[in-house]
């Protein structure tokens, strides 16, 4: 008998509401049972349907694969706007939020009552999102970590927003982290220590999706349905993922 731990671990990048994009490459990974699905987070903002992309979540969660669904930046700014926990959410217009207040059919524009105004599901999914994920040879989280602290104190500020500490100086966790959080126009590969899957989607660039133990990318460009696959087993330096 199979158990999920042999099924495909698929982890994806930055959605900012496009999506589109998400079901193309939704359709081409073709998630079966034991299959194990990793968001790393920014599913809302900037982009025009954030709305949708959470439907698309919510609808995906009741599947055969497994999903797993960190919280990013945004996410995390967005419930602080709602009053619902977070941080920053005085920042929240002016990081792209609007577009996801549209979304729903809200002005975007601060009011006590937009909790209210949300369907009772995506409240509950945005505050049952998580930070972390292990699986193992990788961890994923949304921005990265401290590289100088133990993974069992990292703050949240750093794994939802750190940027140069963690770009400047190799951890010693002997694993991959692998983030979102900062838009490249590739992948940032840096073995045997990171792996960025941000590839500016809302910006248009694409979204990326890692295949653990094949060790293959897929990405689906901006405003395309066509998605591509290629291995990137050589750039790990013989290191695994999973």
């Amino acid at each position: 008998m199979s158990s999920r731990s042999e099924g495909r671990v698929f982890v994806i990048g930055d959605i900012h509401g496009c999506p589109d994009e998400l079901d193309a490459l939704l359709r081409a990974i073709r998630p079966e049972k034991d299959d194990t699905l990793c968001f790393l987070g920014d599913y809302v903002d900037r982009g025009p349907a954030s709305r949708d992309v959470v439907d698309r979540l919510l609808d995906l969660d009741g599947g055969v694969a497994e999903c797993v669904f960190l919280r990013g930046n945004h996410e995390d700014m967005l419930l602080s706007f709602l009053g619902r926990g977070g941080h920053f959410g005085d920042a929240y217009l002016d990081n792209g939020g609007g577009t996801t207040l549209r979304s729903y059919g809200l002005a975007p524009r601060p009011d006590p009552e937009a909790a209210a105004l949300l369907p009772a599901a995506h409240l509950a999914f945005f505050d049952r999102l998580e930070l972390k994920r292990d699986f193992g040879a990788s961890l994923c989280v949304h921005a990265g970590v401290r590289p100088s602290v133990p993974l069992g104190r990292q703050s949240v500020e750093d794994l939802l927003w750190i940027r140069e500490e963690f770009f400047d100086a190799p951890h010693q966790f002997n694993k991959f982290v692998l983030y979102g959080h900062t838009p490249r126009r590739e992948i940032d590969i840096v073995a045997p220590y990171r792996i960025g899957l941000d590839t500016g989607l809302v910006y248009g660039g694409a979204l990326s999706c890692l295949e653990l133990r094949a060790a293959r990318l897929w990405q689906v460009q901006r405003f395309s349905s066509h998605v591509t696959q290629e291995s990137i087993a050589d750039q790990l330096g013989g290191a695994v993922l999973a």
